[in-house]
């Protein structure tokens, strides 16, 4: 199972009125993390799309272990923990050098223009050895 990782710097606009990352946002980082190892692997998201196919998130579960803060230097590693020929599911982490700080994972499916679930071994099996080279 391979790991992506990336980096970002805490924005000012990311934190709230406690001096610490909005919630929320660690739901933003996942995503950055996960388009940018989707992109990496060779599909950025656009490709997917002009193949027909979307990838919503239908499932996002966080476990909070420590606070990011205003100018941190946060790593985000993502990876695929397991995918079917219909949904993919990514797990997250963000740290802080070797500080755990939010872990979590997305489920998403697999579907078609009309939001109708696709067999992406059938329909895109590009996509499909891609990804089982990277879980």
């Amino acid at each position: 199972m391979k790991t992506f990782r990336h980096h970002i710097r805490v924005r000012y606009q990311e934190t709230d009125q406690m001096g610490v990352v909005y919630h929320a946002n660690y739901l933003n980082w996942f995503e950055i993390g996960r388009t940018e190892m989707i992109r990496e692997m060779g599909m950025p998201y656009r490709t997917l799309e002009a193949k027909g196919l979307l990838l919503p998130v239908i499932e996002a579960d966080l476990k909070f272990h420590q606070p990011a803060r205003y100018d941190d230097s946060i790593t985000i590693l993502t990876r695929i923990a397991e995918f079917s020929h219909l949904r993919i599911r990514f797990e997250s982490e963000v740290h802080r050098e070797s500080e755990l700080l939010v872990s979590g994972c997305t489920r998403h499916v697999w579907l078609n223009r009309d939001w109708k679930p696709v067999r992406i071994d059938k329909e895109a099996p590009d996509v499909y050895a891609l990804i089982k080279e990277w879980s």
